[in-house]
């Protein structure tokens, strides 16, 4: 039996530690590449455009430049910034109300339909199973001058043939209107996911306690329920703040959202780089509203374990 040297365990500890074998997080290398290819690579490109170290303007130098950042944000009197202030207005606006009209709408499928709440909820959701394009030409039929209420009132002697009801359309109406209808079914998931999954044991030990049902629901069922609540307002404040589609369908040109802008400059009038900018401002807005609901939104989750 021989008895390896110093030298050959100095040598064999030293190749042990050089040794490198591949663990299995480098099997995900091929879907961060990809993923940062999908996703990051096109924000570094806006954000060269909004910089002017890029540009599709024909004899425009390619020089660093904030300018646009400057012509955009306060204090410069600009039109862009007037209007997101209005859209953020009416994101928020439409966000509350959908959370307010889906709450109730979770509670009823996670603790009155008992046995048909999958049904009723496949029911909810199956005209969400067609194109957003169309979903809003519809509303734009119903609410239109001509349209499905218009005519109705015509029909039923409430109103003057021709004369319509003229802001059902092409007004901050419609599109609030348009928007609150295409996000209240998924708003009410997250919240309907938090109630059907709440301890029942604590609303039965409040009832034997003497509290009411209203009371049960102001002191246990809301609070416990704020995740969801959360989650669900982020749902629809997200991506609103970018929509487009239902103010150009729906929405006259004083109705337009920020999203417009931004689509506008991209396309109808090109001019990449301020459009760029716009862009860039509502992705870094996006941004803080996820960190700062985001930290809510844990926050209350760990109330949530604490309590329970």
């Amino acid at each position: 039996m021989s008895v390896a040297s110093p030298a050959d365990l100095q040598r064999a500890g030293l190749f042990g530690r050089l040794s490198w074998t591949p663990g299995r997080g480098w099997l995900t290398l091929p879907v961060v590449f990809f993923l940062a290819a999908v996703f990051i690579f096109p924000l570094v490109l806006i954000g060269l455009y909004s910089v002017n170290l890029l540009t599709n303007l024909f004899g425009v130098p390619t020089n660093f430049s904030l300018v646009n950042w400057e012509s955009f944000l306060p204090p410069g009197d600009n039109v862009f910034w007037g209007r997101f202030k209005t859209s953020m207005v009416i994101t928020l606006l439409v966000s509350v109300m959908a959370v307010v009209a889906a709450y109730p709408l979770a509670y009823f499928l996670a603790f009155v339909a008992r046995r048909r709440r999958y049904t009723l909820l496949l029911l909810i959701l199956a005209p969400f199973f067609t194109s957003y394009l169309l979903r809003v030409i519809a509303w734009k039929v119903i609410l239109a001058n001509n349209g499905v209420i218009n005519s109705a009132l015509w029909q039923l002697g409430l109103r003057e043939q021709g004369d319509g009801i003229t802001w059902l359309i092409y007004s901050w109406f419609a599109v609030a209107l348009v928007l609150f209808y295409s996000w209240v079914p998924f708003v009410a998931l997250p919240i309907y996911v938090v109630l059907e999954n709440l301890d029942t044991r604590l609303l039965e030990a409040a009832q034997d306690l003497g509290a009411g049902r209203l009371r049960t629901f102001w002191r246990i069922t809301l609070p416990l329920s704020l995740p969801g609540v959360i989650a669900a307002f982020v749902f629809v404040l997200i991506p609103t703040t970018g929509e487009f589609i239902a103010p150009l369908l729906v929405g006259g040109p004083e109705s337009y959202m920020f999203g417009n802008a931004i689509q506008a400059f991209f396309s109808d009038t090109p001019n990449w780089n301020y459009g760029a900018v716009l862009a860039m401002w509502l992705i870094a807005v996006v941004l803080l509203l996820v960190l700062l609901f985001g930290r809510f939104l844990s926050t209350d989750l760990r109330q949530g374990k604490a309590t329970a």
